[in-house]
């Protein structure tokens, strides 16, 4: 498990990850995908849209949170040898 989760942290640590992801989130909120989810079908109780936004918004804290370990495991070496 800790295996995958640096292999993980190594592909995060791509400029290419960051852009891919940020298209992608600007793709979740375009017309055609927000006008798939928006049907009168309710799941749990919640309409679908909502779920769609509340899962994908849930997503998005994962994978920025991801970045932001990626960026200290990059950076975070260099700055502590520089510290006396």
């Amino acid at each position: 498990m800790k295996g995958l989760l640096a292999q993980i942290i190594r592909r995060l640590q791509l400029r290419e990850s960051w852009v891919i992801f940020f298209i992608l989130g600007i793709i979740m909120m375009t017309f055609p995908f927000m006008h798939i989810f928006n049907q009168p079908i309710l799941l749990l109780g919640y309409p679908l849209l909502f779920l769609y936004l509340v899962v994908g918004w849930v997503i998005s804290i994962i994978v920025i949170y991801l970045f932001m370990i990626a960026s200290r495991t990059n950076g975070g070496s260099a700055t502590e040898k520089d510290e006396p």
